[in-house]
């Protein structure tokens, strides 16, 4: 019966809701009434629907009643997906629209955390700044695991050896990219990206962040200070246990397959 009201803005149905309240709009409605109102390919069916609510006995009060109550639902279905997902962006916002900031969902993500933090990533600089949060977590609760799939890159024509690139790669982690004195994280990288052999490699560019296993984080932003901050970029938050556990048994299952090896 409320298909038509379902349609209307949120300030339409506060107009018609006040207009009834005050007397402005009166049952049954009018065309007159209601055309300032509404939109004009929405008039006649309102004013039918405030025709057929008249006809069983509804007053006008309890229709005004009526419309704040399907308000105040919709605006609790609103609430509830925006906390179930968002959109989070870096760089320069839009005129008129606020997102959620990537460096603040990360620190957030970061500093909550209980039992399990996955960090995917493809390119880590400024590291010690962006993971400063993770780190502080981790030295508060003992208990907490985390696990950081990253990439580590041959330059092209490059013949250095691929154990030679990893050290360099877990010695420049240890001591540029994580905060000092605190306790590591256990590292990860796919051997195909340094492979001695391989024509063709392949590069870990997959980067997100999950979290309890509940949290899921999925962007085009490096941990990077240019990514986390200045660089245009995109991303999804997502209160998803459902996404989390999927996304996380992908790549626990991939270690587990040992298309993963261990560098620290």
């Amino acid at each position: 019966m409320h298909n038509v009201f379902s349609q209307l803005s949120d300030n339409s149905l506060k107009a018609i809701a006040s207009g009834l309240q005050s007397g402005r709009v009166t049952l049954p409605g009018s065309a007159l009434q209601i055309g300032r109102l509404v939109s004009r390919d929405l008039c006649d069916a309102v004013v039918q629907e405030l025709d057929a609510l008249s006809n069983l006995n509804f007053t006008s009060d309890q229709v005004a009643v009526l419309l704040e109550r399907l308000l105040s639902d919709r605006q609790s279905h609103r609430d509830k997906r925006s906390s179930e997902i968002d959109l989070v962006t870096s760089g320069p916002e839009a005129p008129g629209i606020t997102n959620r900031d990537t460096s603040v969902v990360v620190r957030e993500m970061f500093a909550h955390a209980e039992r399990s933090v996955t960090v995917v990533g493809y390119a880590v600089y400024q590291g010690q700044m962006v993971f400063e949060a993770l780190a502080k977590r981790m030295d508060k609760v003992p208990e907490l695991e985390v696990e950081f799939f990253l990439n580590i890159s041959r330059p092209d024509r490059d013949t250095t050896k691929s154990d030679i690139l990893v050290s360099r790669f877990i010695e420049r982690f240890k001591t540029t990219q994580w905060p000092s004195g605190s306790r590591l994280p256990s590292v990860y990288y796919d051997p195909r990206s340094v492979s001695d052999e391989g024509r063709v490699r392949s590069s870990l560019h997959a980067k997100c962040v999950i979290v309890d296993r509940r949290h899921i984080f999925i962007s085009s932003a490096n941990f990077t200070e240019a990514g986390q901050q200045r660089n245009i970029e995109v991303g999804l938050y997502l209160n998803s246990e459902h996404l989390a556990n999927k996304t996380s048994l992908h790549f626990k299952n991939m270690l587990e397959a040992d298309l993963f090896c261990r560098a620290l």
